[in-house]
């Protein structure tokens, strides 16, 4: 016996937490992932990172209660289509920002943290005026409910693996494009040398524009995905952004197996300790951790060599 648990007990307990760190790991991936797009290619701060998720989230919930009014039916299906939309919604306002605001601080990375941090009081605002102050929750088809048995002590909940599933496919799908695809390799000559792509005909400004939209498009993904977890209000995206910076920085920016790597060591150790203290102590033991490291590799755990 270890205290008052069997060591079957206690390998349960942890199984159970492992999991737990895998759901809250792959809402931190694809919050990352999209601030790490932004943050590595332009050196933009995006303190409004989590405001583009929440809109995603009401996006989500906008196009639950329409298919539950109009279109009960397909109802076990909306989930797909409210993901799309929160992409397209997400990404469009995030284009608009650049061209408007952004792409006139570009190399005064201070200036793009204040800048983004007064739109995020602004999107905070109009969320509460739209949708009111009161969080709201989105009704999850049958399918997404309850849990798999994987034996007589564990259970995981199904929304949870779907969540795990979803970032596996967009990390997926994100690295092809970055690493495979023309535009992809035209956003990494820009990262590299801005000067030289664009004297080779790469339409800097362009692939800046897309690659904003890009990141904001995956924050209202997150979004979606964040609704099966949590719910959604005008300042929910505060709670995770300053952890989401935290991977961001301690992966190495621009580095996608980074972001990964990151966002796995934190959620995991994170989880772990919860178990044996509360949650804010943990999150204080895991920052401080985060925190030594970078003390010591202050570039992060994968560095992207750059010319100058």
């Amino acid at each position: 016996m270890f205290g008052d648990y069997s060591l079957g007990d206690l390998g349960s307990i942890f199984v159970m937490q492992g999991f737990a760190g895998l759901i809250l790991f792959s809402v931190y991936v694809l919050m990352a992932l999209g601030l790490a797009i932004i943050f590595g290619q332009m050196g933009v701060i995006n303190m409004a990172h989590g405001e583009f998720m929440i809109l995603g989230a009401y996006v989500t919930w906008m196009t639950s209660n329409f298919f539950q009014t109009y279109l009960p039916s397909l109802f076990s299906g909306y989930f797909f289509l409210a993901m799309i939309l929160a992409f397209v919604a997400s990404g469009a306002l995030g284009m608009l920002v650049e061209w408007v605001l952004i792409r006139h601080l570009y190399k005064r990375p201070l200036d793009t943290l204040l800048a983004t941090w007064g739109l995020s009081l602004m999107l905070q605002q109009a969320y509460r005026s739209v949708f009111g102050a009161r969080e709201v929750g989105v009704e999850l088809p049958q399918w997404m409910l309850g849990s798999l048995h994987v034996s007589d002590s564990i259970e995981v909940p199904i929304n949870g693996v779907f969540v795990m599933c979803l970032t596996v496919l967009i990390t997926v799908g994100v690295a092809y494009v970055m690493y495979k695809s023309r535009w992809g390799r035209q956003v990494r000559a820009v990262v590299q040398n801005r000067i030289m792509a664009g004297a080779v005909g790469i339409n800097t400004e362009k692939v800046d524009r897309y690659t904003y939209g890009l990141g904001c498009g995956i924050a209202g993904v997150a979004g979606s995905a964040f609704t099966m977890i949590g719910s959604t209000g005008p300042t929910s995206g505060q709670l995770y952004i300053v952890d989401t910076f935290l991977v961001v920085v301690f992966g190495g920016a621009a580095s996608l197996l980074g972001t990964i790597a990151s966002a796995f060591s934190i959620s995991q150790t994170q989880s772990t300790l919860e178990f044996f203290m509360s949650g804010s102590m943990a999150k204080v033991l895991t920052l401080l951790a985060v925190v030594g490291i970078l003390m010591l590799r202050p570039q992060g755990l994968f560095a992207l060599k750059v010319r100058k």
